[in-house]
């Protein structure tokens, strides 16, 4: 296959992708043509689409590759979306994922108490939109569940690994809203949870198991909370 006709197959495979496409995805799509070949014409359709200044560039996101709209549109693109009528993450809900992003893994009390607000419901509607996962227990006294950020998270914010995460003063600048100051300061000064404090499913099966407590747990929670509220307002 020459340079040519690579270059416009994966093109063609970028367009079509929903997510970012990895090395070993795009090397298993080509018989003959070598890694070195793709990264080459991969960089090479980053340097076409950005010479042309066009409406899309080529990014790594989440370990793979994938075409995304230029930043400079993005002004444009929330206008058109919000009167699509698409539903964004809420302020809670952003608010929520920096707590847990800066300081994972995480367990839901904490980040309430980092919050100062009952957070399990934004954890909840998290968890079913794929931002976040269950990353397992922490080895306390109740073995409360832990909560990572997933794949989803990095490629919503055009991540390529947690690592790429910006300064916690930063984050506001990712996200497109303004961080509480207060929020800032208690998430930097919240401990973090040793690794060694972790027990994390041995099995898919399990880790499915675990999302499903969560889940029901924080509807739980989320219940009472409410009951609790009714209470205090008698």
């Amino acid at each position: 296959m020459s340079e040519n006709e690579l270059r416009a197959a994966l093109e063609a495979i970028l367009f079509v992708s929903n997510e970012p496409v990895s090395l070993d995805d795009l090397a298993g799509a080509f018989d003959r043509d070598g890694r070195e070949a793709i990264l080459a014409q991969l960089d090479e359709i980053k340097r076409m689409l950005d010479a042309n200044v066009g409406g899309f560039t080529l990014e790594q996101a989440a370990g793979g590759w994938r075409l995304a709209t230029r930043p400079e549109h993005d002004a444009v693109l929330k206008k058109y979306y919000a009167q699509k009528g698409q539903n964004r993450l809420t302020i809670a809900a952003l608010e929520t994922l920096a707590i847990i992003a800066y300081r994972q893994p995480i367990t839901a009390p904490e980040i309430s108490e980092i919050r100062g607000v009952n957070s399990t419901q934004t954890i909840r509607t998290l968890l079913e939109r794929r931002m976040v996962r269950v990353a397992g227990r922490k080895n306390v006294v109740g073995s409360p569940f832990l909560y990572r950020t997933t794949k989803d998270f990095l490629v919503h914010f055009g991540l390529n690994d947690v690592r790429d995460l910006p300064r916690l003063e930063e984050f506001g600048d990712l996200i497109g809203e303004s961080m509480n100051e207060d929020l800032v300061a208690a998430i930097a000064e919240a401990p973090q949870t040793s690794e060694s404090d972790v027990s994390e499913p041995a099995t898919s099966e399990e880790e499915a198991a675990n999302e499903a407590a969560a889940l029901d747990e924080l509807a739980r929670e989320e219940v009472q909370s409410g009951i609790d509220e009714s209470a205090r307002q008698e």
